[in-house]
C-alpha cells in the first residue's frame, strides 16, 4: 500500500529533489540554498577562484564571482569597497589577489563615488609593487590610465617615505609585463611635485644611475632639483642594490647584504647558491620570505642543529605577535609545513633536503597562532570533514594542498581547544578518521591525502548522532557543499534531530570553495555558513556557538 504521504513529506525528500523555496540544484545535481551576493562576495575575496573546483571549471568559477561583485557595487558600491578593504588589511584570505582584482573592477564602477572610494584605498589594498602591478594588470581589462587612476598611482609613490619607496623599487622590480619604470612614464606630469629625496629615487627607477645625471634626463621622465651629484642622495638600499650588483664573489655580496639589509631579490642569482649569502640574507628577512625559502635554507645547511640561525627561525614563526603583524595567513604556513615536509621530492626542480623537526614544529605552531585567539566553549561538538571525490580538487592557487587536506587541518583548530570534540569524516557514508588533538598537523592531513571517496552527503554526521541519541551543542560540517546523494536534506535532518533529542542544536558549514553554495539554512538563526581560512572562523564558530539562537 502505498503512503502518499511519504512521496511529498520534507522530512524524507531526498537531496536531488527541492524541499525549500531557497536552494537551487547546486553542480553535482542535487539542491543547496543559494548563498546571497554579499556572502559570495566574502567566499570569492577571502577564497579565491584559481584552478576552480571539482565541479566548475576556473572561467566558469571567475564569471560567477565577477557577477556577485558586480551585484554588490551595483547594490552598495561603498560597502562592497569597504569588504574589499576590510578582508585585505585584515590579512584574512591567504592571497591578496582577488581583492586586488575586485579593487580594480570596482575602481571602473560608473559611480563616481565607488570609483574614488576604490582609487583611495589602493595603498591599503596594494601594500607592495607586485599588488601595483597586479592591479594595474587587472585594471586595464575595464578603464584607461585616466585622471582619477594616475593620480592614485602617483600617491602610491609619493606619500611613502624615501627608504620605504627605495625598498618597494628595489625590491619588486617587474611583474606581468609591468616595471616601476614603465608605471612612472604612463603618470606623465602626476609626479611633478614629488620632493627632492623621493624625486631622485624615481629618476634612478627610469634611468638607472646614469639617469640621474641631468645631462640624460628625457623631459618626459621625472625630474628633480638634484644636479649631476643626485647619486648621493638615494637611500642606503638602493645604494646597497647597486653595489651588490657588481660584488665579485659571495663573501663580498654577503657583507653588501648585511650592511644594507638587502632582500634576496635584491641579490645577483649567481649569489643565491650560497650559504654565506643565506646567513646574511636571514639576518633581517621577513617572515613571510623565510616561509618561502626555508626549504632552500635548508639544503644549504643554514639550518643546522642548535645553530643560532635555527633558533632565531623558530623563535620568529613561533612569535604571535610578529605572524600578526606579518600577515602571515594560516594557509601559507600550512602550504610551507606540506612542501618542507616533503623534502623537495615532489618539486620540479632539482633542489632536496632533509626536513629539521624542529622547523616542521615551528611551522605548526605557526598555523595556529595565524587563527585569531579562540575561547574554549566548553560544548559538545562535532567536527565532520567532506571526504567525497570533488574535496580533492585543490584549494584556489595552491595545487599542493586539497580540499579534504586544509578541512582537517582547520578542524584540528576546533579539537585542540575543545575538550568535547568528535571528528569524523563523510563521504556517502560515514569514514572514521581517528583525529587526536594531539597528532601532528602532518600526521592528520596525510590521513586525508588522496584518500577521498564516493558521493556526497552532508546530512550523515547529524543523521549518525540522531540514531545513536548522542548530544550534540554544534555540528561543524567542512564542505564545498555539493551534497545530492542522500535521503535527507541537512537542515532537515538537523531539525529532526532537535525534536528527537529536545536540544537546539546548531550548525556551522565552512566552505573550502568559491562556489555560490551552502547547505545552511539562511532562514534558521541556528545554522552559520563561514568561509574557509578567514582567520577569524575559529572565533567566529566559537561565538555562535555560545549564542543564543538570533544572538
Amino acid at each position: 500500500m502505498t503512503r502518499y504521504a511519504d512521496l511529498v513529506s520534507a522530512r524524507k525528500t531526498p537531496q536531488t529533489e527541492k524541499v525549500h523555496d531557497k536552494q537551487v540544484k547546486n553542480s553535482a545535481g542535487g539542491y543547496s540554498f543559494k548563498l546571497d551576493k554579499w556572502g559570495r562576495l566574502q567566499r570569492f575575496l577571502i577564497l579565491g577562484a584559481e584552478g576552480g573546483t571539482y565541479y566548475i571549471n576556473e572561467r566558469k568559477l571567475v564569471k560567477e564571482n565577477f557577477a556577485s561583485l558586480q551585484e554588490c557595487l551595483a547594490d552598495d558600491g561603498l560597502r562592497a569597497v569597504k569588504e574589499i578593504v576590510d578582508i585585505s588589511v585584515g590579512g584574512r584570505a591567504p592571497s591578496n589577489e582577488a581583492a586586488i582584482f575586485a579593487l580594480a573592477v570596482a575602481s571602473a564602477h560608473g559611480d563616481a563615488g565607488v570609483r574614488s572610494a576604490a582609487l583611495e584605498a589602493l595603498p591599503q589594498v596594494c601594500r607592495i609593487g607586485t599588488h601595483l602591478f597586479d592591479f594595474l594588470n587587472s585594471l586595464k581589462e575595464f578603464r584607461g590610465m585616466g585622471r582619477g587612476v594616475r593620480k592614485a598611482v602617483a600617491a602610491w609613490y609619493l606619500e611613502k617615505d624615501p627608504h620605504r619607496l627605495g625598498l618597494q623599487v628595489a625590491k619588486y622590480r617587474q611583474r606581468n609585463g609591468w616595471s616601476h619604470r614603465d608605471v612612472l612614464r604612463k603618470l606623465g606630469g602626476e609626479m611633478g611635485d614629488a620632493e627632492p629625496s623621493k624625486a631622485v629615487i624615481l629618476r634612478w627607477v627610469v634611468g638607472g644611475m646614469e639617469g640621474l645625471d641631468a645631462r640624460h634626463v628625457n623631459r618626459n621622465d621625472v625630474k628633480s632639483d638634484y644636479d649631476g651629484h643626485a647619486a648621493d642622495a638615494l637611500p642606503k638600499i638602493i645604494v646597497g642594490y647597486e653595489k651588490c650588483k657588481s660584488a665579485s664573489n659571495a663573501r663580498e655580496a654577503a657583507q653588501i647584504v648585511r650592511e644594507y639589509r638587502l632582500t634576496h631579490e635584491m641579490v645577483p642569482s649567481e649569489h643565491l647558491e650560497s650559504s654565506e649569502v643565506w646567513h646574511a640574507l636571514m639576518e633581517s628577512m621577513p617572515i613571510g620570505a623565510l616561509v618561502r625559502n626555508l626549504g632552500r635554507i635548508t639544503s644549504l645547511g643554514c639550518l643546522g642543529k642548535f645553530s643560532d640561525a635555527q633558533k632565531t627561525t623558530i623563535a620568529k614563526l613561533t612569535d604571535p605577535v610578529a605572524i600578526k603583524k606579518a600577515r602571515l595567513h594560516p594557509l601559507q604556513a600550512l602550504k610551507a609545513l606540506k612542501a618542507y615536509n616533503d623534502g623537495g621530492k615532489s618539486g620540479k626542480g632539482s633542489l632536496k633536503w632533509t626536513p629539521e623537526a624542529k622547523i616542521s614544529d615551528a611551522l605548526e605552531d605557526a598555523f595556529y597562532l595565524g587563527f585569531d585567539a579562540v575561547e574554549p566553549t566548553g560544548l559538545n561538538t562535532v567536527g565532520s570533514l567532506d571526504m567525497s571525490g570533488s574535496m580533492a580538487a585543490h584549494i584556489a592557487g595552491m595545487p599542493n594542498l586539497s580540499c579534504a587536506e586544509a578541512s582537517a587541518a582547520m578542524l584540528m583548530v576546533t579539537a585542540r581547544c575543545e575538550e568535547n570534540h568528535e571528528i569524523q569524516g563523510f563521504s556517502d557514508g560515514l569514514t572514521p578518521v581517528n583525529i587526536s588533538k594531539r597528532e601532528r598537523l602532518d600526521s592528520v592531513m596525510n590521513k586525508t591525502a588522496g584518500k577521498t571517496w564516493g558521493g556526497t552527503d552532508c546530512a550523515l554526521p547529524i543523521v549518525w548522532a540522531t540514531q545513536g541519541k548522542i548530544p550534540v551543542d554544534v555540528f561543524h560540517v567542512y564542505t564545498d557543499s555539493e551534497t545530492y546523494c542522500g535521503s535527507i536534506h541537512p537542515h532537515t535532518a538537523l531539525e529532526q534531530y532537535r525534536q528527537k533529542m529536545g536540544r537546539d542544536a546548531k550548525l556551522v558549514v565552512v566552505g573550502m570553495t568559491s562556489n555560490g553554495f551552502s547547505i545552511a539554512n539562511p532562514d534558521d538563526a541556528g545554522m552559520l555558513d563561514v568561509v574557509g581560512f578567514n582567520t577569524a572562523v575559529p572565533a567566529l564558530m566559537a561565538d555562535f556557538a555560545r549564542q543564543g539562537f538570533g544572538g
